[in-house]
């Protein structure tokens, strides 16, 4: 991605009143990032509901002078400036409405990688909440030892996924609630600094951010949506990690919560979660794994009963798909990283496949090339 593209995303981000959503749309009427500020007088014709108002705040020198600043802090700190129509940006984040217009990275992990899961909780973890985090990784990573591991750096069960992660030889990133000139808390630099080496920091706030509450909301919505899954370990009645499943619902995400017994305080959460349907009751990573079909001998079997039809004409991105069925069986979210189609496309081609008897829904979104 070109210096411009990058410095006219991030410009984009501080023009008052455009949000992500509409700085999205703004890009996807014109290109990119620099046609939408060079060819702003031309937006109400090119885009429906682009009106005289747009124009007048797009003419924002004072967001172009911030936007430069920040990249000279990018290219100095080897910072990866992550746009959202770059092929290194989070596919599972690009296909959500509210994506960040970019993403600012620094580590060492695929932000892409196959299968993705992220660990949330309560800030008040306890020794049964810790325990699980160890636990359920180190299983994990004798499962599927691929996984990369999000959280959000936070005290309680975040810190201890990303530590636990990192004793387990996963990969694990760090989503931030400010931007990449700081560490909050501060306590945890030894272990963010240690994540850049397997693993990452990621976060769509610029320097100078101060981690304020509602940025922690905006973070929990990254957290959710570059993730297969959502997983509660242990929560409150209220709290942030309630919010994140809530955000991972919305995403169509596959969310799991650890159960805990009815009197403990920080259990109510994620007993709740599962009461209301909203997450579904693990107890080990093997539930997990079976759940999510990513287990090695479901991938291997082939379901009989349902015959192909001979010699189907395939489109190009039917073949394309199929291709990679032929290796065994591939979550949605992972057809759409590898092939690179968006989800809602993927979709309609899996749908026609389906149809045409190559291939078969299974559990969690799992599908499988019939025989």
């Amino acid at each position: 991605m070109s210096d411009d593209e990058c410095i006219y995303s991030i410009a984009l981000t501080q023009v008052p009143g455009i949000g992500p959503i509409w700085g999205r749309n703004l890009i996807n009427a014109v290109g990119d990032a620099v046609s939408v500020f060079k060819r702003r007088t031309e937006l109400p014709q090119l885009m429906k509901g682009a009106t005289m108002r747009v124009v007048e705040a797009l003419d924002c020198p004072e967001a172009l002078q911030r936007a430069e600043k920040e990249y000279e802090f990018v290219v100095k700190n080897h910072i990866q400036c992550l746009t959202i129509n770059e092929e290194t940006y989070p596919v599972r984040m690009r296909e959500c409405d509210d994506a960040p217009i970019v993403l600012f990275y620094r580590g060492s992990a695929e932000l892409n990688a196959l299968r993705t899961i992220n660990m949330v909780g309560t800030r008040n973890a306890t020794d049964y909440g810790k325990q699980i985090c160890l636990r359920f990784l180190n299983e994990l990573r004798e499962l599927v030892p691929d996984v990369l591991v999000v959280s959000g750096l936070a005290y309680g069960i975040d810190i201890h996924a990303h530590r636990a992660a990192l004793a387990n030889n996963l990969p694990t990133v760090g989503v931030l609630a400010h931007g990449l000139d700081r560490i909050y808390p501060s306590v945890h630099r030894k272990t963010a600094v240690d994540m850049l080496a397997n693993g990452g920091l990621l976060t769509e706030f610029l320097t100078e951010t101060n981690p304020d509450k509602h940025n922690f909301v905006s973070r929990n919505r990254i957290v959710a949506g570059i993730s297969d899954a959502t997983i509660v370990v242990e929560s409150a009645a209220k709290g942030g990690s309630l919010i994140t499943a809530d955000i991972a619902e919305s995403y169509h995400r596959d969310c799991f919560a650890f159960p805990g017994r009815v009197s403990d305080e920080y259990s109510k959460g994620c007993n709740q979660l599962i009461r209301d349907n909203k997450a579904t009751l693990i107890q080990s990573a093997e539930d997990f794994v079976r759940a999510m079909c990513w287990d090695a001998e479901s991938q291997s079997k082939k379901i009989e009963g349902v015959q192909r039809v001979l010699f189907p004409d395939l489109s190009d991105e039917e073949q394309a798909i199929v291709s990679i069925l032929e290796k065994g069986d591939q979550q949605i979210n992972n057809l759409v990283v590898v092939t690179n189609i968006p989800v809602h496309k993927i979709n309609a081609i899996l749908f026609e496949l389906e149809m045409k008897g190559v291939v078969r829904v299974l559990a969690g979104g799992m599908y499988q090339l019939l025989g």
